[in-house]
């Protein structure tokens, strides 16, 4: 194999055109590794090229080299290179990276050796931030969570939120902004450890979605915009990482669906509804006429389908298939449609949990037939509770 190299990005192409030369090794790149040759008429090299801040092994025939002592180090820390090489094969290909740094670091913030060597296997591109960025960026979290514990636990879930950028000025400006607008450090707590992209979104981008629920606050008649975009983002932790089109197209379908008033739709969206405000319009639409499709089927009114849906609008979010199998779950057990309307919750609850529970209630004599359907959907705690002192 056979690869020219091009060395007239370097200010020497008098070599491109030298006949028979020597090619010393020389470390002047970040100790790179070259190889001493000579050839007549052209100038080969095997498996190198050039790059003004670093080197980067290319193979002719079939693409970049890996580096071997990052593959070599990283084996050692114990990570899954495969599982890695899957998520970002373009760090391996590095001649510059920083994964020793990185274990120093968490190491010295409370991570295991085995959480370290997870987090680089499923986020790679952790080794490429350097020491500085990542004590900055840390010390920024700091500003939000009370403990590195914290911040650790949330990069052994996912470390893409901590890894992703390693623009802190950016981080810092939308810790200050959303500060600013009302939200606690519990609430930004909240964020990072659910919707830590939040804070990687550009400045711009969360101001404009705070300005259009401020927006929409207002043009509900709500004189509070502060409260209002507290409200939202407390009950829906998601909301920045959305789009304000989606956004505003949820809020329309909600007030349009249920035909609500300023003060309804401002009750809806401070409470349960926040919820929905993230979910793709077009799937809240087709989960939201499949309800009405088998309710319809059960003997429903629409009057009845808008209470029970507006009374716990996460039913929403239950795709078609499992809000029918759970439906069919209950009717067959003698549980009446009117009893599953009251009691919308219940379908939070897996079949096979409904099953059981039910098959436990009547063992005990409970007759679900007539009583409330409540506790099918309570806590393990609380339902063992009741189920031992209906047994006694």
């Amino acid at each position: 194999m056979k690869t020219r190299i091009i060395l007239g990005q370097f200010g020497i192409p008098e070599l491109m055109a030298s006949r028979n030369f020597w090619y010393m090794r020389s470390n002047f790149l970040f100790g790179s590794r070259c190889w001493m040759i000579r050839y007549s008429a052209e100038i080969l090299l095997k498996s190198v090229s050039f790059r003004l801040f670093g080197v980067k092994c290319i193979n002719g025939d079939s693409g970049p080299l890996e580096n071997e002592d990052l593959l070599n180090n990283l084996l050692t820390m114990g990570v899954d290179i495969d599982m890695a090489k899957k998520r970002q094969p373009g760090v391996f290909h590095r001649m510059v990276t920083n994964e020793q740094d990185l274990k120093m670091f968490l190491l010295s913030k409370g991570a295991s050796k085995e959480v370290i060597a997870s987090i680089i296997s499923r986020y790679p591109r952790a080794i490429t931030r350097t020491a500085e960025s990542l004590s900055k960026r840390w010390d920024l979290w700091r500003r939000i969570m009370t403990s590195d514990l914290e911040i650790v636990n949330i990069l052994e879930r996912s470390p893409e939120s901590f890894f992703r950028s390693d623009n802190n000025i950016n981080l810092e400006n939308n810790i200050k902004f959303l500060y600013s607008v009302g939200l606690s450090r519990k609430c930004l707590c909240r964020l990072l450890a659910n919707a830590p992209r939040t804070f990687s979104n550009s400045l711009d981008l969360n101001k404009q979605m705070v300005e259009v629920l401020q927006e929409v606050c207002l043009s509900l008649g709500h004189n509070d915009p502060t409260d209002f975009v507290r409200k939202i983002i407390s009950k829906n932790p998601f909301i920045l990482i959305q789009s304000t089109k989606r956004v505003k197209a949820n809020i329309e379908f909600l007030q349009s669906t249920f035909n609500l008033n300023k003060g309804e739709l401002l009750h809806l969206l401070c409470g349960p509804g926040a919820g929905i405000l993230d979910l793709s319009t077009d799937y809240a639409k087709r989960n939201y006429a499949n309800i009405k499709e088998k309710l319809f089927s059960l003997g429903c009114t629409e009057e009845e389908v808008q209470k029970f849906v507006f009374s716990y609008p996460d039913m929403i979010f239950l795709a078609d298939k499992k809000f029918n199998d759970k439906i069919d779950c209950l009717i067959e057990e003698k549980i009446s449609i009117l009893q599953i309307i009251e009691s919308p919750r219940v379908l939070d609850t897996s079949i096979s949990t409904l099953k059981s529970r039910i098959k436990e209630l009547v063992h005990a004599g409970y007759n679900l037939s007539v009583s409330k359907i409540t506790l099918l959907s309570w806590s393990q705690k609380r339902y063992q509770a009741k189920l031992k002192k209906l047994s006694s």
